[in-house]
């Protein structure tokens, strides 16, 4: 939801931050003081949050802010395992594993009103609705429709029997179900107080866009200095608010690493999800630097409608995107940015996820670690395939490529951070040897996401991190429908477009597939399909790195201090 892991000091999972990351040998890059507050936390994710409603939000700095404020049936623990949190015990599943049964516990909204099942029939039908527009809706497409639900109205085969029972139909047995049942957008909302914010429907966040908004997670958002700060006060009508040790969280709003790193080495920060590039060096070995195995991938995005391809056909366009691809150094992008093993990404699905057949989930489709500068006449090739003049240099190391005698600029869209530019600027150097120039725009973060989302761009930096451990969650964000799909595939009119209807009937066959080892073949056609476009170009399979202060270390050792474990994926940050 968008570096991507991110540890939230959520009070919920009793789980001490420890346990997610790697130790390091001591250097003077540690903070020169510390918080001495054992009741309070300072934290920075990122900058001013889009949405907080758990149904809007698609970034993981806001999704790591929804389960401080929310928590749904499910949650992560200690172990890294789902357990029950609103749910007394772990859903119980039919013979033919398409009824969920869900016995729910006493529990209160943060304003002391009673929250029962109804209140998660209302949440996910407001979740599929059109007008909510939750671009996560596609998550509940495993999820049956009621006999009365239509396109313009749907509803969800799901009931309340009484107060404290939920009963789920899904299509399809659904290997990763339980997982989404911890998803934030599965999480639920007040009816009474979205209502009230909204009550013509036109702006369906506007009841979470201020402090004092009702939830039901361990912390209640008290403060809002909108791109400054957020402070989270513990909430006590929270259902395991025994186990919620710090009292409040204070985030701070920013997205200039930089700024971000010195308040920490000040001692005005104890946690921080990002480093500045150039000081990546000086921290390596840091205990308080720590290094988290993810399941995500960092990418390049093309916008399919852009008139980069004006004038040529799907075939063409492909041939251009994969002659961009063949130059891009990943090996040097990983060595000399990422620098904390990363590994270079041929295929699109990360290494290490598991197909939901009981067994590991592997692709390749071409060797990441070959160098750009050993792809030169492979991209050569791939340029005049795309109908663009190619002429050799004075020697092998380049040559210039055209289109209709014009030289070609590519407009590279990225969010303020000094890896995103570095990542730019290596990508810079690779088109040039071609003759492309590589024009470095960079946008503020909810600028930059909104920009994405609507087509505003011709190429992107694009990052995926999983939100649940299953191949589908990878490739169903490029379906037609998803709010996810930047790259636009499947929307608009553009004749240099892939025709993508085969795509979407692809996805919809995974979710409705009872077999499990016809299902992990379609994932990987599904895959292929994706990756014959080089639409989503990718780069890396993720890791992420954040800094902890190692007094907060000790007394997280010591005391209950929760998180929302390392399963939370970010995506779009980093």
């Amino acid at each position: 939801m968008k570096k991507l892991v991110t540890l939230v000091l959520s009070g919920a999972m009793a789980f001490s931050l420890a346990g997610c990351g790697s130790s390091k040998k001591t250097s003077n890059a540690n903070a020169t003081k510390t918080n001495s507050d054992t009741s309070t936390l300072f934290i920075n994710l990122a900058s001013e949050p889009d949405k907080l409603d758990p149904a809007l939000n698609t970034t993981v700095d806001g999704a790591a802010l929804a389960v401080n404020s929310f928590v749904g049936l499910l949650t992560y623990g200690k172990d890294g395992k789902l357990k029950p949190a609103l749910a007394k015990a772990m859903p119980t599943v039919s013979e033919d594993g398409k009824t969920y049964t869900v016995e729910l516990k006493e529990s209160k909204w943060s304003d002391g009103t009673e929250l029962t099942a109804k209140d998660f029939v209302y949440s996910w039908n407001r979740a599929v609705n059109p007008k909510t527009a939750s671009d996560y809706s596609y998550l509940f497409d495993v999820v049956a429709r009621a006999a009365n639900s239509t396109d313009a109205n749907p509803v969800l085969d799901v009931t309340a029997e009484g107060d404290y029972k939920l009963v789920i139909k899904l299509n399809a047995p659904t290997p990763y179900f339980d997982q989404l049942l911890a998803f934030p957008v599965f999480m639920p909302v007040p009816q009474t107080a979205v209502e009230k914010a909204n009550p013509n429907g036109d702006k369906p966040g506007a009841w979470a866009q201020e402090a004092g908004f009702v939830s039901n997670g361990a912390y209640k958002l008290t403060k809002w200095k909108h791109n400054e700060s957020m402070t989270y006060e513990k909430n006590d009508n929270y259902y395991d608010a025994k186990n919620v040790s710090i009292k409040k969280l204070n985030f701070m709003l920013s997205a200039d690493d930089t700024a971000t790193y010195a308040a920490y080495k000040s001692g005005d920060l104890d946690f921080i999800d990002s480093v500045p590039n150039d000081e990546l060096k000086n921290v390596l070995k840091s205990k308080e630097l720590k290094t988290v195995d993810q399941l995500g991938t960092y990418y390049i995005g093309f916008n399919v409608n852009s008139d980069l391809f004006s004038g040529m056909t799907p075939e063409q366009a492909t041939s251009f995107r994969k002659g961009v691809s063949d130059l891009i150094d990943r090996k040097y992008i990983v060595d000399t940015v990422g620098q904390t093993g990363q590994v270079p990404a041929g295929a699109f699905v990360p290494k290490g996820m598991h197909d939901g057949n009981g067994k590991v989930y592997k692709s390749n489709y071409f060797d990441a670690t070959k160098t750009g500068s050993s792809n030169i006449e492979q991209a050569k090739k791939d340029f005049k395939a795309a109908g663009l003049e190619v002429k050799n240099g004075k020697d092998k190391s380049s040559f210039k490529v055209t289109k209709n005698g014009q030289a070609i600029t590519i407009p590279y869209m990225i969010n303020t951070n000094t890896g995103h530019q570095k990542v730019a600027e290596c990508i810079q150097q690779d088109l040039a040897v071609a003759g492309i120039k590589v024009n470095i725009d960079t946008e503020e973060w909810n600028v930059f996401i909104q920009d994405r989302k609507d087509g505003k761009f011709t190429v992107a930096r694009e990052g995926w991190v999983a939100d649940y451990d299953d191949p589908i969650n990878m490739l169903e964000i490029f379906s037609t429908k998803s709010g996810n799909n930047d790259v636009q595939l499947g929307k608009g009119n553009s004749t240099a477009a892939p025709n993508w209807k085969h795509y979407d009937e692809l996805i919809n066959k995974i979710y409705s597939s009872t077999d499990n080892a016809e299902r992990a073949k379609l994932l990987h056609e599904a895959e292929k399909e994706l990756m014959a476009t080089y639409a989503a170009v990718p780069i890396y399979f993720y890791n992420d790195i954040y800094m902890q202060n190692l007094t907060l270390l000790e007394f997280t050792q010591q005391y209950s201090v929760t998180s929302t474990s390392c399963m939370l994926r970010k995506q779009n940050k980093f």
